[in-house]
């Protein structure tokens, strides 16, 4: 077998873990789990790692779903190690959420919440919203487990808006359940039974097994406690057959213990205290083999109930020895990690209020970096790249100045100076925007504004001559700072090639360098005022509809020699 079969082989494993064909899917894993020790010889090591730890992933899955805690454990930390090798973040991440969920299962919540935690850390550094609504979601659950309803319901929406913000619908349904749970707990049946159905539709669409057979469960519950008894045992049974065809042993002895207490229910028309004692011993037998203490003692309990109602008082007596004995152990074992659960939970809300003050101080900082950069580039700096330079063989540039700025500048109060500038500024901001061009800079009095990058265009010509147009009309219409002296500006186009990238470490500067862009310049500052100074290769790069071009001649232009320039005009 050769690397590219074996690639297949774990795909069709993970395959058919997707749509719950565990069987397959075990057999599928480890036989690439065999093949990929013929071939650590011949192949790649780093890309046999990555295909080991996936096939080690989808039998910790496997062992999950059956309950099987130890097993799971074992694959998963065997995966973890194969991820570290290479270095896949997004593997670590995703194994340590799986970690969290073994430790669930075993009820050892002070694990649970450490795996959470690191697992949040890596998807949150990667930006991996996905993973992070994952783990929003398993934080729900711990708090569920504190009974602190109102922030698992917090962190149940948060996860929830995430996953209808990714179109989700896997994601939204396990929400939408855990947030129908929420509502059971606080005893409002009616929005729970809206949250399990809406749960339920999006589970049956998406042909999720175990996920319908949870949320049938879950609808069982809610019709016991509205006393119909026979709709809340059809649910109970769909749910139990799912989970037997799963061989999820821990559900399995749910529903059987959920079906055993509607038959001991003496309020129950159907009330049948055999049926009942043969599935609590059913789930007491399942419970002691995977080692479920919980779900064992509850079984115990509801077992000596039914054997009081019976008057088989020794047996109720030796059950109810049992339930206590379990469940004394269970809370002995709680009890030593409360101080523990305390501390995780008070770091747990650190960290988040940590997050969230994270989150704002970087979304700020983005928008500061989408204030000074063009989109684009600030897309590929907030992606990672760290060296930015790009070579554009046409591009049009502008240089704008004010006439006079000087003497301007000393008849008028510094803040009536800055103010007109920012006015006159903004403007042309507003023009650059509505022709798709792009401002780079503007030092003291110059404005500079390009067309045709960082998004490449052949109208660029077109674009940045109408800009200039308006930019005229807008100072002629620009209020005087100082009375009758109204404001003029000198504009200066040309095009050429350029260079443009990002240049400083700390204060980031986006600029162009070639001879257009000193072209451009010169143009501007052997212009006239109230008039756009262009040289002839901007003129050939328009079209004669739109624009009238006065022939200046040929002039001596600093540092160019001769040049034959235009004023451009409207038609």
């Amino acid at each position: 077998m050769n690397y590219e079969d074996l690639e297949e082989l774990v795909n069709r494993s993970t395959q058919a873990q997707a749509v719950e064909d565990f069987s397959k899917a075990e057999i599928l894993a480890n036989e690439a789990l065999i093949a990929l020790d013929e071939l650590f010889v011949s192949e790649s090591k780093f890309k046999l790692l990555e295909l080991s730890a996936r096939a080690n992933g989808t039998l910790g899955n496997i062992a999950l779903y059956r309950s099987n805690y130890q097993l799971a454990l074992e694959y998963y930390l065997t995966a973890h190690a194969n991820y570290e090798v290479i270095d896949n973040r997004e593997g670590i991440a995703a194994i340590f959420c799986s970690i969290a969920n073994v430790f669930a299962g075993l009820s050892d919540y002070v694990k649970e919440l450490e795996y959470i935690q690191k697992s949040f850390a890596i998807y949150e550094e990667l930006g991996n919203k996905s993973g992070m609504a994952r783990n929003l979601g398993n934080i729900g659950v711990v708090y569920r487990n504190f009974a602190d309803y109102d922030k698992a319901l917090n962190y149940y929406k948060q996860s929830l808006a995430i996953y209808e913000e990714l179109s989700d619908k896997s994601g939204m349904a396990r929400n939408l359940g855990n947030i129908g749970g929420i509502y059971w707990n606080l005893s409002d049946n009616d929005t729970a039974l809206v949250y399990y159905r809406k749960a339920l539709e999006i589970n049956e669409k998406l042909g999720n097994k175990s996920s319908i057979a949870v949320n049938l469960s879950s609808i069982g519950i809610v019709y016991a406690n509205f006393s119909d008894y026979t709709q809340s045992l059809e649910y109970f049974k769909k749910a139990l057959a799912i989970f037997e065809e799963l061989d999820r042993k821990s559900s399995i002895a749910i529903n059987l213990v959920n079906i055993a207490s509607l038959y001991g229910n003496t309020n129950n028309e159907n009330y049948d205290a055999a049926t009942s004692e043969e599935l609590f011993l059913q789930a007491i037998g399942i419970c002691q083999q995977i080692g479920a203490k919980q779900y064992q003692y509850t079984a115990h309990n509801y077992l000596a109930s039914l054997y009081r109602k019976e008057l088989r008082w020794e047996e109720a007596d030796k059950n109810f020895q049992a339930f206590h004995t379990i469940k004394e152990d269970v809370l002995t074992e709680e009890s030593k990690k409360q101080a523990q659960l305390m501390e995780h939970r008070r770091k747990i809300e650190e960290s988040e209020r940590d997050r969230q003050v994270k989150l704002a101080r970087f979304q700020e900082q983005e928008k500061i970096l989408y204030n000074i950069l063009p989109a684009q580039i600030a897309n590929r700096m907030i992606e990672g790249e760290k060296t930015i330079v790009d070579s554009y063989d046409s591009v049009s540039v502008l240089f704008a100045d004010i006439v006079g700025f000087t003497k301007l500048s000393q008849r008028v109060t510094p803040e009536q100076l800055v103010a007109g500038l920012d006015g006159i500024f903004n403007t042309f901001d507003l023009l650059a925007d509505k022709y798709g061009c792009e401002k780079i800079k503007t030092i003291g009095d110059c404005y500079m504004v390009v067309a045709g990058l960082p998004k490449r265009c052949d109208d660029h010509a077109e674009r940045l001559g109408a800009m200039a147009i308006e930019m005229l009309k807008a100072i002629e219409e620009f209020p005087a700072l100082v009375e009758d002296d109204l404001v003029s500006m000198r504009i200066g186009i040309h095009s050429g090639s350029v260079v443009a990238g990002i240049i400083g470490k700390n204060k980031y500067a986006y600029d162009l360098w070639g001879d257009a862009v000193n072209t451009a310049s010169r143009m501007e500052s052997h212009g006239e005022a109230g008039k756009i100074h262009c040289t002839e290769e901007f003129k050939n790069m328009t079209s004669e509809s739109l624009f009238t071009f006065t022939n200046r001649g040929e002039m001596d232009i600093k540092g160019k020699g001769t040049m034959k320039t235009y004023f451009l005009e409207k038609v």
